[in-house]
């Protein structure tokens, strides 16, 4: 574990509109980026800060962070099942456009309020303990204490269940997706609801036959291996 490290539902004092993969976030640098980037940081500002202060107001949260100190070195971001589907959302990756990412006018969708929803599960989107390529804050239990304190604020806030996208622990899998894998959401009480083939390793490739030869080093079928699972956390 790491000392001084928070973990705690992010709260419309400070919006995480962008996510950590260049470093941690802070106040501070949270709005700055080098002049020649060529993302469109500023639509993805607006965008994004207006559909995250949304769904905060309206279901008291829709991330946990992980805090050092005054920056952010972890994030979780989830949604009710109801946003995950509805029209517009895309893939609801906040650093891409539609339909990948959610249309520009998102936040301006009729959102139920919870008691208004039929399906009270939460869908986890997507989760990152340190950026890619910086080991400070990798195997220290983040992600774990990330999960948990989801799973404690989602039971205290009446949601039914949690779901969220694994793969099989196959080392190749876990580089090009960033998904933890199925051992990862098991020891913390999931378990595999569904399989489902992944579109977009349907063909053979040399890449998709490299995982298929490391999922059968370590006893998984081939034609299992690039399945993505999902799994679940029943809360009631």
């Amino acid at each position: 574990m790491i000392e001084n490290i928070a973990v705690e539902p992010m709260t419309e004092d400070f919006i995480l509109w962008r996510c950590i993969h260049g470093g941690p976030l802070s106040h501070g640098t949270i709005d700055q980026w080098a002049p020649d980037d060529k993302m469109p940081w500023d639509r993805y500002r607006n965008r994004n800060k207006a559909l995250l202060s949304k769904l905060t107001k309206i279901y008291g949260a829709c991330a946990i962070v992980a805090r050092d100190r005054g920056e952010i070195a972890g994030q979780l971001r989830f949604y009710p099942k109801a946003v995950w589907e509805a029209e517009g959302a895309g893939l609801l990756c906040l650093q891409q456009d539609n339909p990948a990412g959610p249309v520009d006018e998102f936040a301006e969708s009729n959102f139920p309020p919870q008691a208004e929803l039929v399906d009270k599960t939460l869908e986890v989107h997507c989760m990152m303990a340190g950026a890619p390529g910086d080991d400070r804050y990798k195997r220290k239990g983040i992600a774990s204490q990330m999960v948990n304190t989801l799973i404690a604020w989602a039971k205290e806030n009446g949601w039914d269940a949690i779901r969220a996208n694994s793969f099989e622990d196959i080392p190749l899998l876990y580089g090009c997706t960033g998904n933890a894998g199925r051992t990862f959401w098991e020891k913390l009480g999931f378990r595999v609801a569904d399989r489902i083939p992944h579109p977009h390793f349907q063909e053979r490739t040399d890449f998709v036959i490299k995982i298929e030869k490391q999922g059968e080093a370590i006893g998984i079928a081939p034609e299992r291996a690039t399945d993505r699972i999902v799994m679940q956390l029943d809360l009631t």
